[in-house]
């Protein structure tokens, strides 16, 4: 048979199954995960106990971390030294346990995030407290395994005689599972233990009374008392940890925010940085220096103002935007029974109560055995001294010890284990003072071995006992309460004005897209003349506001789209100088363009909408709240049909009249309030009976006062008054608002209409033509004449030209 013919097929998926399977078995049984019942993972327990085998406990020197590495991977843990070491030096950092168990001498790294030292330079021994982990682990109280190589016995899990797996909490990251439990106040956590021991059926509401909730080693405030009782209930749930802040008053009028506790697990010098780069990218305004004067005395972030700066403002932009407020996310799991389960508060407690109901057992009956030992020995010890003379006589007649041990369980009734220890009697103990004192450490191991018995056969002196030896750990370790809990959540809410220094700006946006935002400073350095504003040629100002840093603009583009821009984020030029290309400011498609812009201060004002006006005559109204946004990205702003467009977004506040004009003269005036308020996706109705070829060219709001001007493409209009233009039903036809010449002996006056503008005052309107000229026209050249007229000639076109655009001149007396 060749070699070939022994393989047996296999299939990939299944060995790559079977072998990932047993990974995650070993990783989450013996890596990642805790013990439910002391609350350790393997590797801590191994250098704990390799620790404590080697005798490197809290009442002997120091010795050099290195000793306990070797002997931690030689007998126990068959991985990294750099593993086992980054395991010893977390159990040595105060910051991250609540209780040490190991006491570091040398450099243990620090809060920020400095490594320790290499094991060959620290030194280190147990912790007081680790050693109530490991008490009692020498009366067979815990079961012990073989090791990796079989040369010696390890615990499976330490006696832990105080609750570690919440008073230290944990984190660990397993192949399916992950966890995340934090560290607890030992007071309160042996305090719920007991609860539960007097009472099994105590209530979750009733532990959260003892628990208040995490207790952090780095303290802070905790806020969300929901998120406790959830992750309390079920192992899941969502707390915030807060930095402990204090605003001092310094000369001068200035003021600081002084930090003296940061949130757990946060990097300080990572967090000082953060706050840094705020100040120097002047994120925000009123940030003098940052100074980290941490010492000796404990933690201290200072962080300086301006004088007048808003503390307050700046202290909730820190915590919103730094890791001065973090997020913590519960995830109890632990191993219980050799399997991973996410557990509630009292099912952890009750998880550890049977484990020290199972550690007490094993102790009793191991120390009722060693009694009863004692017991039988000192019974025969004291019947020999009272039978003292026959007994020697009886040894003296003896051959040998083994005949001397043979003749006194013959002839006394002794047993063996009786004989030996007669035998091994020594001369001084025949004195009366040792024969009373043998008599009485009789009586009192009789007590013990009563007392033992009374625990090993009732369960309620057995909780006596464990409750007794918790308040005694509870008595010489328990520490008071380092953060602060508090029910509800703060919402952070940031004031624009915190980030933004408030200053009256003017924005402009060009015909070919240039924004930019000038400073009344500049505008009036360079002689105040709205023309001057910095423009290429051919181009012109279509849009120009003033407006505040503290506003936004909204940008409606011609396929529905919106943007919302802050002004304070605009770039910032000389009123001379030409801006930026809008698409470096806002994602605009190049296919897309621009058709309205208008200015917000105030997205809740009651009563304000948006009314759109489509090509294709549609009309729609939607409530102006609910274009705000934090998105930066295009937004739908009203759904538009296929072959149809945008024309025109106006501000409204339901009051005045829709007056809709289109390319063949057709015009209507309805109310305003005849367009219901819609959604913001949704398309409107109709505004408009258009025919065919026909679009709509302008749309204004208007009431009585002032006129309408219409122009054509051929660059003849004239004015209207708006009482000639009478109030109509939405969705009709309209009525004819300019008459086009024909005829062969006719001077033609146009096409088409172009445009629309509504005249108030008397202003300077900007005309655009196919060809890129430019012309200016003032209104009042415009004759006053009947809706249905042909007009006069208002720009002079050159043959093939055709007026393409009319707006309004920027700082011409009107805004568009």
């Amino acid at each position: 048979m060749s070699i070939l013919e022994q393989f047996l097929p296999a299939f990939l998926e299944e060995v790559v199954g079977d072998r990932f399977g047993r990974y995650s078995k070993y990783i989450i049984q013996d890596r990642a995960i805790p013990d439910v019942r002391d609350g350790l993972k393997p590797v801590q327990r191994r250098i704990l106990y390799a620790m404590y085998d080697s005798g490197n406990t809290p009442d002997k020197p120091y010795r050099k971390s290195a000793k306990t590495v070797g002997d931690v991977m030689g007998n126990y843990h068959p991985h990294g030294d750099a593993s086992i070491y980054e395991g010893m030096v977390r159990m040595a950092q105060p910051w991250k346990m609540g209780h040490v168990l190991i006491d570091g001498h040398g450099n243990w790294g620090s809060l920020d995030d400095d490594p320790a030292a290499a094991m060959r330079y620290t030194e280190a021994r147990l912790s007081p407290i680790a050693m109530e982990l490991l008490r009692d682990i020498d009366k067979r109280t815990v079961q012990f395994k073989d090791n990796f190589d079989n040369t010696t016995k390890e615990p499976v899990v330490l006696p832990s005689r105080y609750p570690n797996l919440l008073v230290n909490g944990v984190s660990g990251i397993s192949s399916g599972f992950a966890t995340e439990i934090p560290p607890h106040n030992l007071r309160e956590v042996i305090d719920a233990c007991i609860a539960i021991m007097q009472n099994p059926d105590t209530t979750l509401e009733e532990l959260m009374a003892i628990v208040k909730g995490p207790d952090f080693p780095t303290g802070g405030l905790i806020m969300g008392g929901d998120g406790i009782r959830e992750a309390y209930s079920t192992g899941k749930g969502r707390i915030y940890i807060r930095a402990k802040t204090d605003i001092e008053e310094l000369r001068g009028g200035k003021r600081q925010i002084v930090i003296t506790e940061i949130p757990y697990q946060v990097v300080k010098s990572r967090l000082v940085t953060a706050m840094e780069n705020i100040r120097l990218e002047k994120k925000v305004e009123g940030i003098a220096e940052v100074r980290d004067e941490s010492g000796r005395e404990g933690l201290r972030i200072v962080v300086e103002l301006k004088k007048d700066a808003d503390a307050n403002g700046i202290l909730a932009y820190l915590l919103k935007k730094t890791d001065l407020q973090v997020t913590y996310n519960f995830n109890m799991v632990a191993i219980v029974n050799k399997t991973p389960r996410q557990l509630g508060l009292k099912e952890m407690l009750s998880a550890y109560i049977d484990h020290q109901k199972e550690v007490v057992t094993y102790r009793s009956q191991y120390e009722l055995e060693k009694a009863e030992d004692r017991a039988h020995v000192l019974e025969g010890l004291v019947k020999a001294l009272n039978l003292l003379d026959d007994v020697i006589a009886t040894i003296k007649a003896s051959k040998n010890r083994q005949d001397a041990q043979n003749n006194l369980v013959a002839n006394f009734g002794f047993t063996e284990r009786q004989a030996d220890a007669i035998l091994t009697l020594q001369l001084y103990r025949l004195t009366n003072l040792e024969i009373v004192t043998l008599e009485k450490e009789l009586k009192d191991v009789k007590k013990k071995i009563d007392y033992l018995n009374g625990i090993l056969k009732s369960e309620k002196k057995l909780l006596g006992v464990i409750r007794d030896e918790l308040q005694e750990i509870r008595d010489k370790y328990g520490i008071d309460r380092r953060s602060e809990i508090q029910s509800e959540v703060e919402e952070l809410k940031v004031n624009l004005e915190v980030i933004v220094n408030s200053e009256d700006v003017l924005v402009t946006l060009s015909q070919d897209g240039y924004i930019k935002r000038t400073s009344m400073l500049s505008f009036t350095r360079s002689g105040g003349e709205w023309l001057g504003g910095g423009v290429k040629e051919g181009d012109t100002v279509r849009h120009l506001f003033e407006v505040n840093t503290l506003d936004n603009l909204l940008l409606f583009t011609r396929k529905g789209q919106y943007f919302l821009l802050p002004v304070h984020q605009i770039p910032e030029f000389k009123w001379k100088e030409t801006g930026t290309a809008l698409v470096n400011v806002v994602p605009l498609p190049k296919d897309d363009a621009i058709v309205s812009v208008v200015p917000v201060k105030d997205f809740n004002v009651p009563g304000r909408s948006l009314l759109f006006f489509t090509k294709r005559g549609q009309v729609k109204r939607t409530e102006l709240a609910e274009y705000a946004t934090t998105r930066s990205i295009a937004i739908t702003a009203c759904k538009v049909a296929d072959g149809d467009e945008v024309v025109r977004v106006l501000p409204s506040d339901n009051t005045q009249h829709v007056l809709l004009v289109t390319k063949n003269g057709m015009a209507i005036r309805f109310a305003e309030n005849e367009v219901n308020a819609m959604g913001r996706a949704a398309g409107g109705v109709r505004g408009i009976q258009l025919k065919e070829n026909d679009e709509v060219v302008a749309a204004e709001l208007v009431d009585d006062e002032g006129e309408l001007l219409v122009l054509s493409d051929l660059g003849f209009g004239k004015r209207t008054l708006l009482v000639d233009y009478p109030v109509q039903g939405r969705g009709g036809k309209g009525i004819a608002t300019f008459e086009f010449k024909e005829g062969k002996r006719v001077r033609p006056n146009g096409t088409a209409l172009a445009g629309a503008y509504r005249c108030k005052e008397a202003s300077e309107l900007v005309v655009l033509t196919a060809s890129g000229q430019q012309h200016t026209v003032w209104t009042e050249k415009a004759p006053i004449e009947e809706r249905k007229s042909v007009g006069r000639s208002l720009v002079p076109l050159e043959k093939g030209d055709a007026v393409i655009a009319l707006f309004p001149l920027a700082g011409g007396g009107h805004q568009s």
